[in-house]
C-alpha cells in the first residue's frame, strides 16, 4: 500500500479522486430509483413496473455502449471519458425532472444509461488499468472501499432529500453534484499517465506465458458469470427493502438494515486488501458468490426475522463487495493488461444488459407469483454464476501483482 500523502500526489491520486467520483455517480444514478420510482409511479400515474422500466432501459443502453467507452478510455484516458459520462449523468437527470410524458421519460433514461456506462466501476476500472497496468489490483480494490459507502449514503441522503425537496428536487440536486463537483474533479485532477510495460534485456529469454487470450472457452465463461451474478445486485437494489418490507418489518428497520449492505461490502474489501491480496481472483469470486448462496439458504431454511434479514444484509454486501473487485481483477488476472479498458467494456456490456431486466423481471414476479419466488429467481442466477466460474479452468500460469 502507499503512503498517505501518494493518494494526493502521483498516480495514486487517481483512486482518490475516482473514490469521491464513484459516490457521487452511484448515488445520484443508480441507487436512487428503489425510492424515487414508486413517487415517479405515482405521480405520472404508471404501473411502478412501468416507471421501473426506464431504469431498465438505462441499462439496457449502458450495456449497448459499454466496450466503446472501454476502448475511448484506451485510447484517450479516463480524464476526458468520464467527466463526459458526468456532464451527460446531470443533463439525463434533468431530462427525467422535465419529462412530461412516458417517451421523454425514456429517453431521459437513455441519456442516464450512456452516463452510467462512463460513470460507474466499468470506466473506472478501465481508467486505473490504463493507469497502472498489471499492477492495477491494488489500487480497484482501493477504490471499492470508497465506492462501498455510496450506497450507505445515498439511500438516506436521497430519502431525507425527498422529504425536504420531492424527487423532482432530489434529481436536480444530484444533477447539480455531478456537474459542479464530478465532471471538474474528474477532468482535472485524474492523472493522465499511462502504464508502460517494463522493458527487457536484450538477451533475457523470454518470459513465460502468464496470460490467456481473452477469446473462446474460458472468456465466455467468465462473461457469463459475471452476467449471472448481474441479475443479482440489480434485482435487490431495487426490490430488497421493498420485500423486507412486505416480509413484515417497518420501514425504518428496513432503512437501517440496508445501511449494513455498505459497511459490510467495505469489511469484506479490507478483507481482501490485507488478509486475501495473495489469493487468486478467480478463488475470491467462487468464495464470494459462495457466500451469497448460503444467504439465501439461509432466508430460505429459517423463520424470517429482524437478525435474519440482518444476517443476509451482511453476507449480500461482503458477497457484493468482493464480486465488485472481481470485476476488475479476474479479466486482468486471466486476459492481462493488454487493451484492458476495451476487455472491461466487452465484459461488462452483458453485465449491464443482464441488470437491465432484473429490476423489471423481480418486480413481475413479486407481484404475479410471490416474493418469495422472487427470491428463488435472484437465487438461481448467484447459483448459476458460482456454477460458471467453478467450471473456469486457469490454463495458464496467470497471475496478477498485488502491490
Amino acid at each position: 500500500m502507499p503512503k498517505l500523502k501518494e493518494f494526493a500526489v502521483g498516480p495514486w491520486r487517481a483512486v482518490s479522486v475516482l473514490g469521491v467520483a464513484q459516490i457521487l455517480s452511484w448515488g445520484a444514478l443508480f441507487y436512487p430509483p428503489v425510492l424515487t420510482v414508486p413517487l415517479i409511479a405515482a405521480d405520472h400515474g404508471w404501473s411502478k413496473a412501468q416507471a421501473m422500466a426506464g431504469f431498465s432501459l438505462g441499462l439496457f443502453v449502458g450495456g449497448t455502449v459499454s466496450r466503446h467507452v472501454g476502448g475511448m478510455i484506451d485510447r484517450h484516458g479516463g480524464h476526458v471519458v468520464m467527466p463526459c459520462g458526468s456532464l451527460i449523468g446531470a443533463a439525463g437527470l434533468c431530462g427525467l425532472v422535465a419529462a412530461p410524458t412516458a417517451s421523454t421519460y425514456f429517453a431521459a433514461w437513455t441519456v442516464l444509461g450512456v452516463a452510467m456506462a462512463a460513470s460507474l466501476y466499468d470506466p473506472a476500472f478501465a481508467t486505473l488499468g490504463r493507469i497502472f497496468g498489471a499492477s492495477a489490483r491494488a489500487p480497484i480494490t482501493t477504490l471499492t472501499l470508497a465506492g462501498g459507502f455510496a450506497s450507505t449514503v445515498s439511500w438516506p441522503a436521497t430519502q431525507f432529500l425527498i422529504g425536504v425537496v420531492g424527487w423532482r428536487g432530489t434529481y436536480l440536486v444530484y444533477a447539480a453534484l455531478l456537474a459542479g463537483v464530478g465532471a471538474p474533479l474528474l477532468a482535472f485532477a485524474l492523472p493522465r499517465r499511462r502504464a508502460t510495460a517494463a522493458p527487457r534485456p536484450v538477451h533475457s529469454a523470454p518470459p513465460a506465458k502468464e496470460t490467456l487470450p481473452a477469446r473462446g472457452l474460458t472468456f465466455m465463461l467468465v462473461a457469463a458469470a459475471f452476467a449471472a451474478y448481474a441479475f443479482v445486485p440489480s434485482a435487490l437494489s431495487a426490490q430488497l427493502l421493498a420485500i423486507f418490507t412486505r416480509f413484515g418489518l417497518a420501514p425504518a428497520t428496513v432503512v437501517v438494515i440496508g445501511m449494513l449492505f455498505g459497511p459490510a461490502q467495505v469489511l469484506a474489501r479490507i478483507g481482501e486488501l490485507t488478509v486475501a491480496r495473495r489469493l487468486h481472483p478467480l478463488s475470491i469470486a467462487r468464495g464470494a458468490i459462495s457466500l451469497l448462496v448460503a444467504a439465501f439458504v439461509l432466508l430460505a431454511a429459517l423463520p424470517f426475522s429482524v437478525t435474519i434479514a440482518a444476517l443476509f444484509a451482511v453476507a449480500y454486501g461482503m458477497a457484493n463487495g468482493l464480486m465488485t473487485i472481481a470485476r476488475g481483477t479476474v479479466p486482468l488476472a486471466l486476459f492481462g493488461a493488454t487493451g484492458y479498458g476495451l476487455l472491461v467494456g466487452r465484459i461488462g456490456g452483458p453485465f449491464l444488459i443482464v441488470q437491465s431486466v432484473a429490476p423489471v423481471v423481480l418486480t413481475y414476479v413479486d407481484e404475479r407469483i410471490s416474493d418469495a419466488a422472487g427470491l428463488m429467481l435472484v437465487a438461481a442466477f448467484a447459483a448459476t454464476s458460482l456454477t460458471c466460474f467453478a467450471a473456469i479452468r486457469i490454463e495458464a500460469k496467470s497471475k496478477i501483482a498485488s502491490d
